[in-house]
């Protein structure tokens, strides 16, 4: 905690507020993440790009943002909101893709379900505040990335020669919202909110 002098000398700490990185994902089941942690682990092992395996395998829906640790209540409280809004979603994954010169994953397709779930969450005026969000800068391109910001140029090309005619094909329903929280070192599940 840190004290300013002045309200040191007035006894009266003020404490600045902490700030932690989240973001807001669909979770696939055990089996998918199981595969992609087969994939990611391959890709760090033969390519030397291992960013990916500090996250769970997961679809982005509110790419990383800083909040206090005060603002998190309401943040849930209007995820949770949100979340018994939307019946769950099935997701369809196949094949995969890239955004060069960096990133390799797999294809979520874009269903009428999850594109309105991605809109509500960013539509949300709470959750806008509080997560600073502006879809107009990011278009939102579901997907679960297996390599991406350490992957050099060059791994990029072989790897993506290796991947870019593989089928990977794989169907499940989205149950829950899930909010990340990063310890310093990896992203970790910090909640749940069940969709109806």
């Amino acid at each position: 905690m840190t004290v300013s002098i002045a309200s040191a000398m007035s006894n009266q700490p003020t404490a600045i507020p902490a700030k932690c990185r989240y973001f807001v994902a669909l979770l696939p089941t055990q089996e998918i993440q199981d595969y992609t942690r087969q994939v990611q682990n391959d890709i760090c092992d033969r390519y030397t790009s291992c960013a990916a395996l500090k996250s769970p395998p997961h679809i982005t829906l509110l790419p990383p943002f800083e909040q206090s640790d005060s603002a998190l209540p309401a943040l849930e409280q209007q995820l949770q909101k949100v979340a018994q809004d939307h019946r769950s979603v099935p997701i369809d994954l196949s094949g995969y893709a890239t955004f060069p010169p960096k990133v390799i994953y797999i294809n979520v397709v874009k269903t009428t379900e999850l594109m309105e779930l991605q809109g509500a969450l960013v539509a949300d005026p709470v959750i806008r505040s509080l997560t600073d969000q502006n879809p107009e800068l990011r278009p939102f391109v579901p997907h679960i990335t297996v390599a991406f910001r350490d992957l050099t140029p060059q791994n990029f090309a072989a790897a993506w020669t290796e991947f870019k005619d593989q089928s990977v094909e794989f169907q499940f329903n989205a149950t829950a919202l899930t909010l990340l929280i990063h310890d310093g070192k990896r992203w970790q599940v910090k909640a749940e909110f069940p969709l109806k």
